[in-house]
């Protein structure tokens, strides 16, 4: 399919890229150093937010009451569905590196409501709090993932922007039961496993923090031919 597929044309449309095309704009964007350093970077986020599935309920089953998982998980996803258009209306004139820097941060302080009081409430509470803070970022992380994208490559950027995700996805499961087992199973200090986990997710928001007064990204203005920007929205700061 990839070989022999071409998409169809309408009148007027300019011509689609060809494979060749398509895979000289991937080699392009590997080495494109400073964004590339940019997703590494931001990996941090989700082995971080990935323990809300991968190991928050291992710990509450085990340190917290083993019957309070079942629902648990829902709370998060249910906050997103209810609230998307009404936070997309409130951040839409906050610069997108500075919403993402705002909704990472917020999402990753979130663990540690548990290391600090480590209940179900608290759980709870952890996963709402972590829902707002994806609410404030995700959708402006792939608004500037496409003001990076130099003209006629977004496609091939915003296909980038999973990579943090396939990372984390990696990393995630090995770092967090490997912690988990330190603290809870050889110290018998189970708390300390989330502030390990904030430790990580504050590390991350200092860097992305650094990299954007290093490497000024956020300056950078999307192209006539970028997708089209959110209302009130006109430059990055």
């Amino acid at each position: 399919m990839l070989l022999f597929f071409k998409e169809p044309q309408r009148s007027g449309e300019t011509q689609t890229a060809s494979l060749g095309e398509t895979l000289r704009n991937f080699v392009k964007v590997v080495g494109n150093a400073k964004f590339m350093i940019f997703l590494l970077i931001f990996s941090g986020y989700w082995m971080v937010y990935w323990q809300e599935f991968l190991t928050l309920p291992i710990y509450i089953h085990d340190f917290v009451d083993p019957n309070a998982t079942e629902r648990m998980l829902s709370i998060g996803p249910a906050i997103v569905i209810a609230f998307t258009v009404a936070f997309s209306v409130l951040t839409q004139k906050i610069p997108a590196f500075r919403a993402v820097l705002l909704g990472t941060l917020v999402s990753m302080v979130a663990f540690a409501i548990l290391a600090i009081h480590p209940s179900v409430y608290a759980a709870y509470a952890t996963l709402a709090v972590i829902a707002i803070g994806e609410l404030i970022q995700q959708p402006r992380y792939y608004d500037y993932i496409s003001r990076l994208a130099p003209a006629g490559q977004q496609g091939t950027y915003m296909g980038f922007a999973f990579l943090p995700l396939g990372i984390g996805a990696f990393v995630a499961g090995p770092l967090g039961g490997a912690l988990l087992h330190h603290f809870g199973e050889v110290q018998h200090r189970p708390q300390l496993f989330w502030w390990a986990i904030t430790a990580i997710g504050v590390a991350t928001t200092l860097l992305l923090w650094i990299y954007d007064r290093v490497v000024k990204p956020s300056s950078v203005k999307p192209s006539a031919e970028s997708v089209v920007k959110p209302s009130g929205e006109s430059s990055e700061g």
